[in-house]
């Protein structure tokens, strides 16, 4: 069945690739019109969806610019999480070819004839190797289109390289979707690549069915299909104590292992703490001073009910004094140290982007439901 696919693995030429030999394995080049509009989401979700249609799918982000340490190499945070949740079977570090760390842009500017060829072979000996025996690769962009254009790789040129034809994932809405979705689909145009639909995301349920008939009247008139219209869910913009306690650097004093509460509401205590007891329920978080006495014993009270808040942020770097932090101690309270004071605590939580991570198994499944309830995919398939 793969005799026409040349297996990347068995003699491979010295001489660079201009594009991958695989022109056999369906493909699809997922991009956006900027960042935070639900990209990596859509394609966690469109990879389980794609399931059912195809039981061999290969995972690749050609360019990345946020990366972990695995091996030793640079993976892309996002190559790493999809194959931690799907486990994609093939090699990590050919699902993340290109890394773009704090220099790479200034090496390129100085020697691009040189190194252009390099890491277009690159990208497309990996891509050969993650599509080696599947029926489907899914193929994650950075961002817009022109994204990467600098050092000559914007995600057009990914994916004229890779022939992949492309889907456009916005932000809901009706006017600026459609002009940032006219500005992107002119230069994949001009490079010819293809776009054969458009997701918007993160639209109030409330407003779908409006969304959905006049987007997609605006849509038609630029010639990009609309496939689908998700809705915003709450609960995937939630983040976790761990993931607050990156954020605002603070250092953990209580029940570490037990932050995977997710944090829905966020509370500064700056009021007495009889006013502040109605605020005590599961998945909320009390920002407050660590000399707070009142809040904190206040907070302990509801792990004496047995319904712990989702955890406390003490400021200042004051630490509660030792017999408070002893009682602390023998609950499952969450407690983390910050040396900011509660105004700029909570506003670095408020303004906290929220990224899946592979440790967030309770999103998943809400994700996989999202994408496969609100996504026409038979109608993309289609456009293949």
């Amino acid at each position: 069945m793969f005799s026409s696919v040349p297996n990347p693995f068995e003699n491979p030429s010295d001489e660079p690739l201009a594009a991958p030999t695989n022109n056999v394995t369906k493909r699809i080049f997922v991009a956006a019109t900027r960042m935070n509009d639900g990209k990596t989401t859509t394609c966690l979700g469109l990879f389980a969806a794609l399931q059912s249609f195809y039981p061999r799918i290969g995972f690749i982000k050609p360019v990345g610019q946020r990366f972990v340490e695995v091996r030793g190499l640079h993976v892309d945070e996002d190559s790493l999480l999809l194959d931690t949740i799907y486990n994609v079977r093939v090699p990590i570090e050919s699902m993340s070819p290109v890394t773009i760390d704090g220099t790479f842009t200034r090496r390129y500017l100085e020697n691009p004839a040189h190194l252009l060829p390099s890491l277009k072979d690159k990208i497309s000996r990996a891509f050969d190797r993650v599509s080696w025996e599947k029926d489907f690769t899914l193929i994650e962009g950075t961002g817009h289109a022109g994204v990467g254009s600098v050092f000559d790789l914007s995600n057009a040129h990914v994916a004229k390289l890779l022939n992949a034809p492309v889907v456009i994932v916005c932000t809901g809405g009706i006017g600026r979707p459609m002009d940032e979705l006219a500005l992107n689909k002119a230069l994949f145009d001009k490079i010819g690549v293809p776009v054969v639909g458009a997701i918007l995301n993160k639209v109030e349920p409330d407003k779908l069915d409006f969304i959905a008939k006049y987007a997609g009247i605006g849509l038609k008139r630029l010639g990009i299909p609309l496939l689908g219209v998700l809705p915003v869910i709450p609960a995937l913009n939630d983040p976790n104590l761990t993931q607050i306690a990156e954020e605002i650097e603070g250092s953990w004093l209580n029940a570490r292992n037990a932050a995977h509460q997710r944090v829905r509401r966020v509370v500064v205590g700056a009021t007495t703490a009889t006013n502040i007891v109605d605020y005590l329920t599961p998945g909320t978080l009390i920002i407050t001073p660590g000399d707070r006495d009142d809040i904190i014993l206040a907070a302990l009270s509801t792990a004496r009910l047995g319904s712990t808040i989702a955890g406390l942020v003490l400021t200042n770097n004051i630490k509660p004094n030792p017999k408070l932090l002893d009682l602390l101690s023998q609950t499952g309270i969450p407690l983390v140290l910050a040396r900011a004071d509660s105004y700029k605590v909570a506003s670095r939580i408020n303004a906290m982007t929220v990224k899946t991570q592979p440790q967030d198994t309770d999103k998943v499944p809400l994700i996989k439901n999202l994408v496969t309830q609100h996504l026409a995919l038979p109608a993309l398939l289609k456009k293949l």
